[in-house]
């Protein structure tokens, strides 16, 4: 399913091609360490060069944006996998730096799951931050709902109504974002496109007609609470 998945989005992708001038450059710098050999021998630079190609077109067609003019003015996402601790990072000049350290100890199909972690970075170039004034969990929470629609979401996420707050971050508030979504097809594009030159939370009460914390109580009451 996976595989097809892939090749799916890949064929997205091409459409986008004629437009869209976008450059993926990927690079191993742990080769000789154990994770970069497995790097290379599970995943490799091709394959993940492709996943941030489909990546890149699963995020605009989320984010409702079918043109340049609508996204922001990247050309060139780089992918560097290196020893490093915690999981990936993206920075200002849209590296995406992946731990070799992870994918060397990760416990199961480190390839499914490097293609989750690329996803989630992948947003992160593309998302709008509220020009700096977003909500750090919330800004997380977009990266890990387009994962989670993406069908990339790990089993050691927590299940529909979990969590403590809505802006936990992560896994918690990609759920409650997916629970906004159903209520309003389009609702995390919508408010993808409100954060690009701002943010504040009433854009949940502009877009679906009740303050965040309600929306939050009407979530954890759908699920047991």
């Amino acid at each position: 399913m996976e595989a097809l998945a892939l090749i799916i989005l890949v064929a997205s992708s091409s459409l986008f091609s004629a437009t869209n001038a976008v450059e993926y450059v990927a690079t191993n710098n742990a080769v000789g360490t154990p994770g970069g050999d497995r790097f290379d021998s599970e995943i490799g630079l091709d394959y993940s060069k492709q996943v941030l190609a489909a990546a890149s077109s699963f995020i605009w067609t989320t984010f409702q944006q079918p043109s340049e003019a609508d996204r922001k003015p990247v050309q060139l996402i780089t992918l560097i996998v290196e020893s490093m601790d915690g999981v990936a990072y993206t920075n200002s000049n849209h590296e995406i730096h992946v731990s070799a350290n992870y994918i060397a100890g990760y416990n199961g199909d480190v390839r499914t799951e490097i293609v989750g972690v690329l996803y989630h970075e992948a947003t992160h170039v593309w998302q709008w931050n509220g020009a700096g004034a977003a909500n750090p969990g919330l800004i997380e929470g977009i990266a890990d709902f387009v994962r989670l629609k993406a069908g990339y979401a790990p089993g050691h996420w927590v299940g529909p109504g979990g969590g403590d707050r809505w802006d936990q971050g992560y896994d918690v508030t990609a759920r409650f974002l997916d629970y906004c979504n159903d209520l309003m097809s389009g609702f995390v594009a919508q408010l993808n496109a409100k954060m690009k030159t701002g943010y504040s939370d009433d854009f949940f009460l502009q877009l679906l007609g009740k303050t965040v914390d309600q929306l939050w109580a009407d979530y954890k009451a759908k699920y047991g609470g």
